[in-house]
């Protein structure tokens, strides 16, 4: 088991490697200049240059990457133009509002989602599973912004019960903390809420339809213990990889989202230093959320082996 940890550590260099080579270049070549941004309109030509060969911005490309790429091998990833402080520490204060929103919204979907995906597999072919499955495609279909302004004009505007944006840290209180991520949440937890209960609806369908199920209700045991201890937990290793692969997206992907309801996470960090052209910042924040996704595939691919030891053995061969 070290030993493969061990391999897949050594398999992030590469992959680090080349997104930070395209995000660089990428960001370097789109228009725009932070320089110009800083200094506004009516700054001068000679200005902009002076401020530019200050931020080290006329040096060569090139150059810039491999100084940059040092930087981050010694665990520096730069200096924010805007906010003159290290592109670690805006990270580190903008990420906590975000984990908390994804792990809100994770809890809201799988709380949702397994008890109907598993529903609906049991009522195969009635009206029960048609209608679970007609709501999963609302939930895929409706895009998480727009419910997200449903949510605030219903609950927000009209019946008043929650707030409709801010953040409030969990310093101040658990359930302070929780009624402003309850709408974003929702909004965000619906779409993955979906695609959790077809996996879970499409797994649960193939180990129902197998022998030592059947031999299990043959031999009388009760129907709640075949579900959740034999059914379950055998078709549970298809649920795992999208539960992973939606709390990636949604630790990366509630820009729009936070934006709407004001959450100072990394959403509106990276928006933010997209309009002023901050490269430090979104180079930094690609590369962290691309270091997100492989560990928590690392992890899934660990917890593997736990949930099914027939997975270790396979790895030892």
């Amino acid at each position: 088991m070290a030993v493969y940890i061990l391999k897949r550590i050594l398999s992030l260099i590469p992959v680090l490697f080349i997104v930070s080579l395209v995000i660089f270049f990428i960001v370097h070549f789109t228009p725009g200049d932070p320089a110009s941004y800083i200094l506004g309109n009516e700054a001068t030509v000679e200005q902009v240059n002076e401020l530019r060969e200050q931020m080290g911005l006329n040096d060569p490309i090139p150059e810039q990457y491999l100084h940059w790429l040092g930087g981050v091998l010694r665990g520096d990833l730069g200096t924010s133009y805007f906010m003159k402080q290290p592109v670690l520490t805006s990270i580190i204060d903008h990420v906590a509002p975000t984990f908390s929103l994804a792990v809100f919204a994770q809890i809201i979907a799988i709380v949702i989602a397994i008890p109907l995906g598993i529903l609906a597999a049991i009522k195969r072919g009635t009206m029960t599973d048609q209608s679970v499955m007609f709501l999963s495609l609302i939930g895929m279909a409706i895009p998480s912004f727009l419910l997200a302004l449903f949510l605030v004009l219903l609950f927000g505007v009209h019946l008043g019960w929650l707030p409709v944006a801010g953040y409030q840290t969990l310093q101040k209180g658990l359930w302070n903390h929780l009624q402003f991520l309850i709408l974003p949440a929702i909004s965000l937890g619906a779409i993955q809420a979906a695609l959790i209960s077809r996996m879970t609806r499409s797994s649960m369908l193939e180990v129902l339809n197998t022998d030592y199920i059947k031999m299990a209700r043959a031999k009388g045991t009760k129907e709640i213990t075949v579900i959740c201890q034999h059914a379950l937990k055998n078709a549970f290793l298809p649920i795992l990889t999208v539960i992973g692969q939606t709390f990636g997206a949604l630790v990366t992907g509630a820009v729009v989202t936070e934006t709407i309801f004001n959450i100072p996470g990394i959403g509106q960090l990276i928006i933010n230093s997209i309009e002023r052209r901050d490269y430090a910042i979104i180079q930094g924040i690609v590369l962290f959320v691309t270091l997100i996704y492989v560990c928590l595939n690392l992890i899934i691919d660990l917890m593997y082996g736990f949930i099914d030891p027939r997975v270790r053995l396979q790895q030892r061969k």
